[in-house]
């Protein structure tokens, strides 16, 4: 396999914040280069150096970065959308500029070309039952009997490449029933969502802190033949804002998250407020290693549990929402 190295520039401050994104998004494989970490080095009394290489004597002076290592396929690019995600949120949350710009490059791709060329790894994907996931350029037969749901690489989370989206699609297919009414929070590209509307939802709501997200979520419903009357976007952060929470409403007959585990603990206080009495909650994007502290959490706050599906150390689950 194919390998993008994506250096990720932060300070010694942040180091510890990034990676810890990255772990969340099941990304393990990193390497760390921090000018504290070289300073300590030639410092150690306990060791004579009579040479030191240039090439390491310029680690010196180097820019705190964290590489990570991605898959050059579909299921990267989707990585790399996630990543900006996080760093982007990252950001936002470090008012004093204490971990660095937070801002990344790619090696051995551009990632132009690397969206441009997904063509070669984007084919028709049967999710499910009864979904069909493909992009515009692909054609299926006239006979097939599988709802399509036609979706292209863009700047957002969500193809369907993903194991954390089809674990999630093929759970919001089980508990989904007719004429529901669907809460898709973090929705990235609005697969979720939109799978949903084909699936047989009445309306979906789609909410992001990201808004080209939600761009491209509404785009993407109208690609499909979604309407604005059956499908809601809204932009923000319902953890801090209240008064998006009251316009998004509750009274939902499911609620789908398919985000990291932190962001899931951290909603997991308002997925109540937002369903009818036992509706359901799917949740997705869950590291395996993750999966009981982040299971306990939405547990506590009194769903009961239905089933988990696990796929290549991602984990996703189905909740019933408290009757009382």
């Amino acid at each position: 396999m194919d390998w993008v190295e994506v250096d990720i520039f932060t300070s010694t401050e942040g180091i510890e914040p990034v990676t810890g994104c990255l772990l969340g998004l099941g990304i393990n494989g990193f390497v760390i280069k921090d000018a504290q970490d070289f300073e300590e080095f030639l410092s150690d009394k306990s060791v004579n150096w009579d040479y030191i290489d240039d090439d390491l004597m310029g680690l010196k002076n180097c820019e705190t970065t964290v590489t990570a290592y991605l898959p050059k396929n579909a299921q990267g690019l989707d990585y790399l959308e996630s990543v900006k995600g996080e760093l982007k949120a990252l950001k936002s949350r470090d008012s004093e500029g204490a971990f660095g710009r937070l801002e990344y490059e790619l090696k051995n791709v551009r990632e132009e070309d690397w969206a441009n060329n997904w063509k070669q790894y984007f084919k028709p994907l049967e999710i499910g039952d009864k979904l069909l996931i493909k992009p515009s350029w692909e054609e299926v037969s006239p006979d097939e009997k599988r709802k399509i749901l036609e979706i292209d690489p863009a700047s957002s989370f969500g193809t369907g490449q993903h194991n954390t989206t089809q674990l999630c699609l093929e759970l919001v297919e089980k508990y989904l029933g007719e004429g529901d009414k669907v809460l898709d929070l973090g929705c990235g590209s609005g697969i979720l969502s939109i799978g949903a509307v084909l699936l047989g939802a009445e309306s979906c709501t789609a909410v992001d802190i990201d808004a080209n997200s939600v761009k491209i979520a509404g785009e993407n419903a109208e690609k499909n033949g979604i309407g604005k009357d059956v499908y809601r976007t809204y932009c923000g952060n319902i953890i801090e804002d209240e008064a998006l929470k009251a316009e998004i409403g509750s009274g939902y007959d499911m609620l789908c998250a398919n985000i990291v585990a932190d962001v899931l603990i951290g909603m997991s206080g308002s997925f109540a407020g937002f369903l009818k009495k036992g509706g359901r909650l799917i949740v997705s994007g869950i590291i395996d290693m993750r999966k009981d502290e982040v299971l306990d959490v939405i547990k506590a706050q009194g769903f009961e549990l239905n089933e988990i599906r696990e796929k290549e150390d991602w984990v996703a689950a189905a909740f019933t929402a408290p009757m009382g």
